[in-house]
């Protein structure tokens, strides 16, 4: 009766302030900021930096990937080029999750000095992010070999194919919390000058039907390709056992922050493969 109630007082929040409201009072508190000019200052040049980051490194991943890997910017000689591209595939899943540990945040939080750095900690982890994509997606030496490269019906299936794969992704990622995805919540927080407010446990929208949908549609990015290379096979390969491995650490801070509510929740809804079937009343009443 107890954690009915609980769950009950939880859902009211929820349905007080849904995604939409917390990002709009978001805005509106930004459009508003506190007094500080120092402050705000720096909060508009992280906020500006962030996002032109993010849109090069979004841009240079859809287009590398469209066309395999087989044009970028790097010059590494062969056989040489083998070493500089594994160190550019490896670079993005050490740092990107050393950066999610409790050691990595505080070292995020000392990145920019004074008072504002733990405050910024999302817009600073976003911005090496971006930079670690432009890196992997720009710097890459293509081999130079075409296995195969689609044309008529199935180039127009594949590009239809692979444009839904990163709307998803979008999806996905509004559905977390698109303010922390895009880096956005840690500027705008200083803007308002309080504490960056981090939403709720997603549950809602895709992650209804598997528990990592952003994993899942980033990992479906690399298989939709019209283009297909040896470089696009070696990221593919690579990136996606880092979509199925990642979650997984994740999923233990989760457990960690919400407890039995992620368990019940992890309990109902799959990992990365949606159910062919729903779950019937009964059976989701044993899960929980």
């Amino acid at each position: 009766m107890q954690r009915e109630c609980a769950e009950q007082l939880q859902s009211l929040n929820m349905a007080v302030e849904t995604h939409t409201e917390r990002l709009t009072a978001l805005v509106v508190g930004t459009l508003r900021p506190a007094p500080g000019l120092p402050r705000i200052t720096l909060a508009l040049l992280s906020g500006l930096l962030v996002h032109s980051i993010f849109a090069v490194a979004v841009l240079a991943m859809i287009l590398a990937m469209y066309f395999g890997m087989s044009r970028s910017f790097g010059s590494v000689a062969w056989p040489y080029a083998i070493l500089a591209n594994a160190l550019l595939i490896v670079q993005f899943p050490l740092l990107h999750s050393f950066l999610l540990t409790g050691p990595g945040m505080r070292w995020l939080a000392r990145l920019i000095p004074g008072p504002h750095g733990i405050t910024l900690t999302t817009t600073t982890y976003a911005i090496i992010a971006s930079l670690q994509l432009i890196a992997l997606f720009a710097l890459w030496t293509p081999t130079g070999t075409v296995w195969w490269s689609a044309d008529g019906w199935a180039l127009w299936g594949l590009s239809v194919a692979y444009a839904t794969a990163w709307l998803l992704l979008l999806k996905a990622s509004w559905d977390a919390g698109a303010e922390v995805q895009a880096g956005a919540l840690g500027w705008m927080s200083l803007m308002k000058n309080v504490k960056p407010r981090f939403p709720d446990m997603p549950t809602t929208g895709l992650f209804r039907v598997i528990r990592q949908p952003i994993y899942v549609a980033f990992a479906l990015t690399l298989w939709t390709v019209p283009v297909w290379t040896p470089d696009q096979l070696a990221l593919a390969i690579s990136l996606t056992l880092y979509c199925l491995a990642a979650p997984l650490l994740k999923e233990r801070r989760f457990e960690a922050r919400y407890g039995e509510r992620f368990q019940r929740y992890r309990g109902r809804v799959p990992y990365v493969l949606p159910r062919a079937t729903a779950l019937t009343p009964r059976e989701m009443d044993k899960r929980q």
